[in-house]
């Protein structure tokens, strides 16, 4: 007789500090298993490391040999063969032919950060090279997205003979069969995901594309811009084309670029975007480049720049001119070399972006009415598709990246044109492809047309269609959304109290940076500490403060919380001791330090908790 099978237990993680169930109704859990808490242990006695920062590392799963490059990413270490690219080659020659025979060059671009950034770092290598190119921004609202054909009519018309498109390109078949017929070269550097026709160009450089093997698929258009000049750079030493008089341009001091478009375009800060947004950081803070530093005198920036000053300070003022003003500004900003014009035009990019934000709230609040209306008291629906005829086409993917936000799934934001026909941003959550999804649906006839990446996709499509559209989407991502949701978590680094929270250790954490997507923020945890304050402060923000039980005190806030189950929760605990979850950073106000956390979560400490609706 055959022995009954001996079952083993399944050994279930335990829940940080016991938090099973947090206000708002997560788990909270130890990033770090038995095996990353070991390695972190030996990250301190090889490197001598403070543990928080050991820990922190581990739970990024940083290999104990690679400690050093992390805490120091270098671009000479990381930068691969550019002509591991597919194609790489064919466009480094084309673009050096263009330089060595001065040819009039166009660059369309397109009308956000990234593609700003882009823009702007090929201009410069251009004019360095004694080119005079041509460049094209396109008017979100009266061109849309990517390559349109009168535009490269009117490139060519003004004598361009090599088109280069920049973060765009790759499902612009029929402008560019355009630009060939009329006799133009064309290049495409985009990093945007393919379908399955290409456009017949001259090279086409996407590290996306389905016959592409260099591993470089997460750079920005900006840092895959940076490469292609690398080989080009490699392409005219070669011909000797450097010389005393016009010697080969330095990538490396523009690295304020590639560190802005990267960070804004969500790229993440993985392999070589970590070492390209950490040394941007470092050329930043020197206040060399007019445009950037009028950009960051403008937006008031406190300090010396970091990453998040990046994607919400810098960025959407960058992004204002793409969205309700002139569509060239932000790259006229960042190729301005006389500072009262930059400022000017910083200016004026400011003034655009608070006024964005007046028409994005009009909206947002508008459709969250109606996603709340869809979703119904159950809460059902795997996606959420809005769309008015009131609203800016230039805030739609603000939009649905609120909505995405709030109800913690997949989320379009469409603007109805009187005509009928809609144009619109999507913004998705991690584990769900919403490009993919985009594509399909172009193949099925459903959109006029759309693309984008996993993360965020734009379409075009007629009002009639948006029933079929949503319906599409719940049956496509359903799966997938169920399966992203249903785990809800908060992951924790590690344990502090408030005398522990200073800016010696938000400095010592800060070198296992930049963080942002794919690199996220370390996250501690407060046990059991006291809320001696919290009043509402700005635009639905929180301000907060926690004390310890042994006096020590802690500021916090809470961004966009109030009226949210984290808002709840916190103004229904004043005065009750409660374990925090936040990412801490420095505040500076008159010239003196103070750590804030932002807080995440919060829990009550030992028995079960009320759960916020």
């Amino acid at each position: 007789m055959t022995p009954p099978a001996t079952v083993l237990p399944v050994e279930t993680p335990q829940a940080f500090l016991g938090v099973r169930l947090s206000l708002t109704g997560k788990l909270w859990r130890d990033r770090l298993g038995a095996r990353a808490a070991a390695q972190a242990l030996a990250m301190v006695q090889r490197y001598q490391l403070p543990e928080m920062l050991a820990r922190v590392l581990a739970g990024r799963d940083v290999d104990l040999d690679e400690v050093q490059d992390f805490l120091d990413p270098t671009i000479r270490k990381l930068m691969p063969d550019p002509f591991s690219v597919t194609q790489m080659e064919a466009a480094a020659k084309r673009i050096a032919d263009a330089a060595a025979r001065r040819e009039k060059v166009a660059i369309f671009g397109d009308y956000d950060v990234d593609g700003a950034t882009s823009s702007a770092l090929l201009a410069w290598h251009l004019r360095h090279c004694g080119l005079d190119p041509l460049i094209h921004i396109p008017d979100r609202i009266f061109e849309g997205y990517g390559p349109n054909i009168e535009a490269i009519r009117a490139l060519a018309a003004n004598g361009a003979t090599l088109l280069v498109t920049v973060d765009c390109g790759t499902t612009s078949l029929e402008p560019l069969a355009e630009a060939r017929r009329l006799g133009m070269s064309v290049v495409v550097i985009d990093h945007h995901q393919c379908g399955a026709d290409l456009p017949e160009v001259d090279a086409l450089v996407n590290p996306n594309r389905p016959d592409d093997l260099s591993g470089l698929g997460y750079l920005a258009a900006v840092g895959l811009t940076l490469v292609t000049l690398v080989a080009v750079n490699r392409e005219l030493r070669g011909r000797g084309f450097w010389t005393a008089e016009m010697p080969e341009p330095d990538l490396l001091g523009m690295l304020h670029h590639v560190a802005l478009g990267t960070v804004a375009d969500v790229a993440p800060l993985i392999a070589l975007n970590r070492a390209f947004v950490a040394k941007g950081l470092i050329a930043m803070r020197r206040r060399d480049h007019v445009g950037h530093t009028a950009l960051m005198d403008v937006a008031r920036l406190n300090g010396p720049p970091e990453a998040w000053h990046l994607g919400f300070m810098l960025g959407p003022r960058i992004n204002a001119g793409g969205r309700i003003g002139r569509a060239d500004l932000g790259v006229r900003l960042l190729l301005e070399g006389d500072i009262s014009e930059a400022a000017r035009i910083a200016a004026e990019l400011d003034r655009l972006n608070t006024e964005r934000r007046v028409i994005e709230q009009a909206a947002e609040a508008q459709a969250e009415a109606e996603a709340l209306a869809s979703l119904g008291l159950e809460d059902k629906g795997a996606v959420i598709v809005t769309a008015s005829e009131g609203w800016h086409p230039g805030v739609v993917g603000l939009v649905a990246s609120r909505l995405k936000e709030k109800f913690s799934r997949p989320a379009f934001a469409v603007a109805l044109e009187p005509g009928g026909i809609g144009t619109g941003s999507g913004r998705s959550i991690l584990g769900v492809d919403l490009g993919h999804a985009v594509r399909r649906a172009v193949e099925r006839g459903i959109l006029m047309k759309g693309g984008g990446h996993a993360m965020a996709a734009g379409v075009t499509l007629r009002k009639d269609r948006l029933a079929e559209f949503r319906a599409f989407l719940e049956s496509e991502l359903a799966p997938d959304v169920a399966k992203a949701r249903h785990v809800n978590e908060v992951y924790i680094d590690g344990a502090i109290s408030a005398r522990a929270a200073t800016p010696e250790l938000v400095h010592t954490l800060n070198r296992a940076g930049p963080f942002g997507s794919g690199n996220p923020e370390p996250v501690v945890a407060l046990p059991s500490h006291q809320l001696v304050f919290a009043d509402e402060v700005g635009q639905a923000h929180l301000r907060l403060r926690f004390k310890a039980g042994d006096g020590a005190t802690v500021n916090g806030i809470a961004f966009r919380s109030v009226g949210q189950k984290l808002g709840n929760a916190l103004t229904q605990h004043r005065g009750q001791v409660l374990h925090v979850a936040g990412s801490l950073a420095v505040d500076r106000y008159q010239g003196v330090e103070r750590v804030q956390l932002r807080v995440l979560d919060v829990a009550v400490p030992d028995h079960g908790p009320t759960f916020i609706r």
